[in-house]
């Protein structure tokens, strides 16, 4: 049966806006190059931790949506959404090669009047100055003449259960009027609102403004962490009370890292920023410096409380509770607890773990070992340290039992455990 949509990438983008399109009724397809991430959801699971859960896998199969390898059904759909990862680099540039992988497929079978939108996170300029060119070239056809072509940034919130698919606004900027209009049609079949933006830059700016506004305010309350510790003043009550202010505040709350899939971007890393006047965004540099020393102040705090009750960091135990970058979830994307883990190891401690989501780490391709009994691991442990605060932990019990224990989230009940 023919399809109306193609989604290409079956990732934590590609997966929740097919199951947004089985939902709607619409005819959909799944293409991934990755052969592994096609297996994995033909048999009913999720490629990606963090996207959908195996039994949404097979509700969407059951309701229709079919994985395809091949390529010559690419060119059967009325709109191609490309999905494909834009992992971090080392020096601090997305990759776009998956994007282009993806775009190259599309090329080789793209019709006339096929509405092409891009979901990936790109930085600002991808779509006409990256994307744009593979397609053309690749079909002989014209972009804004031939098929229509726009971004629309991703709003994911794995976990969140308030703003899901279908609540969350949907941002578009197309290459002419009419390609907006041509995406508004269609995710207006997946969104209660869709937001025009100028243009696929102004789109594509978005995700940036949003993912770097995260990133600045965690960096803020992970600075003020640090010193509120060393002024003796109790930060979690101070995010209590500043939250009730009604207006000009939001609260952020510190952690022992930032994870997730949104990366912050500096303009000053990004391709095409030549085109760009000004300066790069130094406060994002900034902020990222700042997140990325959290890790360490973890070990620094660790060290000082075993220190203060006459242990070392060589020989310790030390057990790390959750180690996914966000409650409640198994995906652990850049999450801190392998740096923190890698470093503990350093200095000689004997690291263990327990994750309800996570039933195999590994740091240094060596398993840790994971924890059985929690209570009685905590009882045992020199040092528990919170990493991740899942609904399932006891924390009132686990810091009765734990010998001594870390709580970077703020989670537990205030004199109940040492906070970051």
């Amino acid at each position: 049966m023919p399809a109306d949509l193609a989604v290409i990438g079956l990732g934590h983008l590609g997966l929740p806006l097919a199951q947004a399109a089985v939902h709607a009724g619409i005819q959909t397809i799944g293409y991934d190059t990755d052969p592994r991430a096609f297996a994995e959801v033909v048999a009913g699971r999720t490629p990606v931790e963090g996207s959908l859960s195996a039994s949404e896998v097979r509700r969407m199969l059951s309701g229709g949506f079919r994985p395809t390898t091949d390529q010559a059904e690419l060119g059967r759909v009325r709109t191609a959404v490309i999905c494909a990862p834009t992992p971090l680099g080392a020096d601090r540039t997305l990759d776009l090669s998956a994007v282009g992988d993806a775009a190259r497929a599309l090329a080789a079978r793209l019709r006339p009047h096929t509405t092409v939108l891009l979901e990936s996170a790109v930085p600002p300029g991808t779509t006409e100055n990256f994307l744009l060119p593979l397609l053309e070239e690749g079909s002989g056809l014209r972009g804004g003449r031939d098929f229509h072509l726009a971004h629309s940034p991703s709003r994911l919130d794995p976990g969140n259960r308030t703003h899901v698919y279908a609540s969350t606004p949907k941002v578009i900027g197309g290459l002419t009027p009419a390609c907006t209009e041509s995406a508004a049609a269609f995710y207006g079949r997946l969104t209660d609102k869709v937001v025009r933006a100028r243009g696929p830059r102004e789109a594509e700016m978005t995700k940036v403004l949003e993912t770097n506004f995260r990133h600045v305010n965690i960096a803020l309350v992970n600075e003020m962490a640090v010193l509120c510790h060393d002024l003796g003043v109790d930060l979690w009550d101070v995010i209590r009370c500043a939250e009730t202010k009604p207006f000009g505040f939001q609260p952020f709350r510190p952690g022992p890292g930032v994870g997730g899939h949104g990366a912050p971007v500096d303009p000053g890393h990004l391709p095409y920023n030549s085109r760009t006047p000004g300066p790069p965004l130094r406060m994002v540099s900034l902020a990222q410096e700042i997140n990325d020393r959290m890790p360490q102040y973890v070990i620094q705090r660790c060290a000082t409380l075993l220190n203060e009750h006459g242990k070392a960091v060589r020989g310790a135990r030390v057990l790390l509770l959750g180690v996914t970058y966000k409650p409640d979830l198994a995906d652990q994307e850049a999450s801190p607890a392998r740096e923190i883990a890698t470093r503990l190891m350093d200095m000689g401690a004997q690291i263990g773990y327990h994750d309800p989501h996570v039933l195999d780490w590994r740091v240094r391709e060596l398993p840790v070992p994971r924890a059985d009994s929690l209570y009685e691991a905590a009882a045992g442990a020199d040092l528990t340290v919170l990493l991740q605060h899942h609904r399932t932990y006891d924390l009132q019990g686990l810091a009765v039992k734990a010998q001594l224990l870390l709580d970077t989230r703020g989670a537990t009940p205030a004199g109940a455990a040492h906070r970051l």
